[in-house]
């Protein structure tokens, strides 16, 4: 029991470096572009992500059975993941770089259940559909439709002078900005409700079939919640700035697109990293100014962070993994 205990308190300490770490995919652009001040940008975030974990659980359900199938007694596999994880999370927080904690939670999965279990415990073909096929194709997919959303928008525009547009789009973008919040809620805070009702199913207290327990989704959204209230600013400024300059158009639709995306994402049950996606959407929707507009040195360096995140957050989790396993 006591190990269950621990193992939900790191859960939730996931869950706010998760939501400290990821405030920046919902505001960051609204803030660069000064259409949200930044403490009413994170208070919004906040409710949002909050009100996010209640739509939907498909999320969870892939995070609690879809990636790893573990046997009773597995709880210290629960444990090194989640450390293999907030490890990556703070270090690339620390760096500024906008990696993903969805990642980083199943490479810790991945890792930790390769010592205890072997090959037979992961779930490859999960792995596949749910991970790697979405991993893929959600950064793709803003990135494309941020550039297409953004060249409409460009020819509704043109016969226009700037500073209404500006205007019009800086009103628009608060609630741009709240879908892709809410939209993180529904992606983001399910993973630490899947990890939570992972671990009471190998703990013994919640059997296979048994649903999410109101008290799981709560505590989970209420973390991620408060995580993203205090805002991880390092990243925040990554985005809003040192990628593309941007304009409230270009924030619009970046937010939009990357919005459209997870929610899509979130709906077929796929934990694909928010984070890739809203920054992949800032990439397409400055691509339309020219290769010259993105900043590729830093794109860069944030493409080879998420390329590191499965395997970085999976060999901490497989180190704390066999470290725990000696202890206990």
């Amino acid at each position: 029991m006591l190990l269950l205990i621990v193992i939900v308190a790191v859960a939730l300490a996931f869950d706010f470096t998760n939501g400290f770490h990821d405030s920046a995919n919902a505001i960051a652009t609204s803030i660069s572009t000064r259409a949200l001040s930044p403490r009413v940008a994170l208070l919004m975030a906040a409710v949002l992500n909050m009100v996010g974990a209640f739509v939907s659980q498909n999320v969870a359900r892939t995070v609690g059975k879809g990636i790893v199938a573990l046997p009773t007694d597995s709880q210290t596999v629960v444990l090194a993941a989640l450390i293999g994880a907030i490890c990556w999370n703070l270090l690339t927080w620390y760096l500024g770089l906008p990696s993903s904690s969805s990642h980083a939670l199943i490479g810790g999965l991945v890792g930790a259940t390769l010592v205890a279990v072997g090959t037979s415990g992961v779930e490859w073909s999960g792995i596949w559909h749910k991970v790697v096929l979405p991993m893929v194709s959600s950064p793709l997919a803003g990135l494309l439709v941020a550039f297409l959303l953004m060249n409409l928008l460009l020819l509704l525009v043109f016969r226009y002078p700037p500073r209404p547009v500006n205007r019009t789009f800086r009103a628009l973008q608060p609630i741009s900005a709240g879908a892709v919040a809410l939209a993180h809620g529904m992606n983001d805070a399910q993973k630490t409700m899947g990890v939570i009702w992972l671990a009471l199913i190998t703990s013994g207290h919640l059997s296979k079939n048994a649903p999410i327990p109101t008290w799981v989704i709560l505590v989970a959204a209420s973390s991620i919640a408060l995580g993203t209230y205090f805002g991880g600013w390092r990243i925040i400024r990554t985005l809003g700035t040192k990628i593309i300059h941007l304009d409230p158009i270009h924030g619009f639709a970046a937010e939009t697109s990357s919005a459209a995306v997870i929610w899509t994402a979130s709906a077929l049950g796929y934990p694909i990293s928010t984070t890739q996606t809203i920054t992949a959407s800032i990439m397409g929707s400055g691509a339309t100014g020219g290769l010259s507009a993105v900043k590729w040195g830093v794109a860069g360096n944030i493409v080879w962070a998420w390329l590191l995140t499965i395997p970085a957050a999976g060999l901490v989790a497989a180190g704390a993994c066999f470290l725990i396993r000696l202890i206990h």
